[in-house]
């Protein structure tokens, strides 16, 4: 070949790749020597005539790109209305890549309101496994809803029984779960399972902290049963942390903003959510609603990012102490604040539901004199508090119900503007929900509850095992099924009804079914 004839070549070449972008790069049929769907399949953040589709691609979990060997992959998702995918309602292609974990979020719409549907994906290799999604009720529907919330599952601390269990409850339409989905902890030596890897602080090692927590079948099989609606807590970056301020202290605030952007990156890349697109990663925007006909309106919080770092020097603290009771300490920050506040008080929805991290209702852990509260807790932020019970007493009061997990055990309060006032009549419930597994197998109730009760009125009842809770919500009334198992260091628990409550819409209080 002349000289003269190479160049134009290569000139033609250089037009044609400039034509189509990477697209040479970009395969139907990777070289795989495993499974690519060992993560499974989930749905979430369901709307009226659509929701997000999400996997991730990682034969090898723990190897870098999980095994995908920096290969451009695209395939096929469908959405179909028998599980036999005879008739497809909606069809189409989505490229992934490894610069986001070869995660794939697809943002389905075109589908009818208020049915079932099935979908998958698939390679040239072999499809996905099937999952369940369900559209929302249209607009003004007051369609019923029963749905599950979820939080702290630690992966060593005990099997995910639970979830098995929840993936069979037979009507189930909804699953939030309430932040802790994984733990950044490195492992520990004499629990019932053992992470792969040290503690998380790279994105490399939150994805393989991802990746083996939701290699668990059971897991899996509760995101193919029905979409989810998730929100985070700290353990998915670190315990505790607020803002940039972490568990150590001698980390600083530019080491905790990388560890933020590889961890909200990590979570992104693992949840099947549909979240603005992030200019930065350490300050992904995750707050967002979700609406379900006529019946409810979901507020997603986050209390983490926006934060006031807790008083005190964190945990549970006699009171007055430090800067708590300084009135512009925040739990969710100034704009958060009043989107939820314009959220209250222009919906027309039956019932307000919060999905919320921390305890809301305060809780005196010192029988007697005194007091003392954990500040992690909406107790350590008492001005943030008071601003939200006032929201809610004004704009939505006896129609609002706060789901909250972090405590690793269940809790049911009635919310009142004035907790310190034992005649403060109820404006609306909190929920705290058990523990899948953190903590282990648990017990029926803590010792100290009875010595505690006295001194906090507002909390009608307390248990102390690992489970979820199973809400059947209607336009007149609410109904709250905890479902606990009795251990979690071995797998097969039974599943039972620890104790199910009641609340009906526009009357203030909770009662004991």
């Amino acid at each position: 070949m002349q000289r003269r004839d190479f160049l134009a070549d290569v000139a033609a070449y250089s037009v044609l790749c400039a034509g189509m972008p990477n697209s040479w790069r970009v395969t139907t049929a990777p070289r795989l020597a495993d499974d690519p769907f060992t993560l499974g399949v989930a749905s979430g953040d369901p709307t009226s005539n659509g929701a997000v589709l999400w996997t991730r691609l990682a034969p090898k979990i723990y190897e870098p790109d999980g095994g995908m060997e920096g290969q451009k992959v695209t395939m096929t998702w469908e959405v179909a209305e028998d599980e036999k995918f005879a008739i497809i309602a909606q069809s189409g292609r989505v490229t992934v890549v490894p610069e986001l974990g070869y995660s794939a979020h697809v943002d389905v719409s075109g589908l009818a309101p208020d049915r079932w549907y099935f979908y998958r994906f698939t390679l040239a290799n072999g499809p996905s496994p099937v999952g369940r999604l369900r559209t929302t009720p249209a607009a003004g529907s007051p369609s019923p809803l029963n749905f599950a919330f979820v939080s702290c599952q630690h992966f060593e601390t005990g099997y995910y029984t639970a979830f098995d269990h929840l993936s069979r409850e037979g009507a189930l339409d909804l699953v939030a779960h309430l932040g802790d989905y994984i733990y950044e902890y490195g492992p520990t030596d004499g629990r019932p399972r053992r992470y792969a890897t040290t503690e998380c602080r790279t994105l490399d090692q939150y994805r393989a902290r991802y990746g083996q927590t939701k290699s668990d079948r059971l897991l899996q099989a509760a995101h193919h049963a029905a979409p989810w609606v998730v929100t985070w807590d700290d353990h998915e970056v670190d315990n505790n942390y607020a803002t940039l301020v972490g568990e150590n202290e001698m980390e600083s605030e530019e080491q905790m903003h990388l560890r933020r952007a590889a961890a909200y990156q990590a979570w992104w890349e693992h949840q099947p959510v549909r979240v603005p697109r992030a200019k930065s990663w350490a300050d992904l925007n995750i707050t967002r609603s979700m609406q379900w006909g006529a019946l409810a309106k979901f507020h997603v919080l986050d209390t983490r990012q926006y934060r006031s770092d807790q008083a005190c020097g964190d945990a549970t603290k006699e009171v007055p102490c430090g800067d708590r009771e300084n009135t512009a300490r925040t739990m969710m920050g100034p704009a958060q604040e009043q989107w939820l506040n314009e959220g209250l008080a222009t919906s027309t929805a039956r019932w307000q539901v919060m999905a919320n991290q921390t305890r809301v209702a305060p809780f005196d852990t010192t029988p007697g004199p005194g007091q003392a509260f954990h500040m992690d807790s909406w107790g350590g932020y008492p001005a943030a508090l008071a601003r939200l019970m006032k929201n809610v007493g004004e704009r939505s009061a006896n129609r609002t119900v706060i789901l909250t997990g972090d405590l690793h055990a269940s809790w049911v309060s009635e919310l009142r503007t004035d907790f310190n006032r034992a005649d403060a009549k109820p404006i609306g419930v909190e929920l705290v929900g058990p523990s899948i597994s953190s903590d282990g197998d648990g017990l029926d109730q803590y010792p100290q509850w009875e010595r505690q009760r006295a001194d906090n009125p507002h909390c009608v009842w307390h248990n102390a095992r690992r489970g979820y809770v199973m809400n059947a919500v209607t336009p007149a009334d609410w109904r709250a099924s905890y479902r606990v198992v009795p251990f979690v260091s071995k797998p097969d628990a039974p599943i039972q009804t620890a104790a199910e409550f009641m609340m009906r819409n526009g009357q203030p209080g909770i009662e004991k079914v």
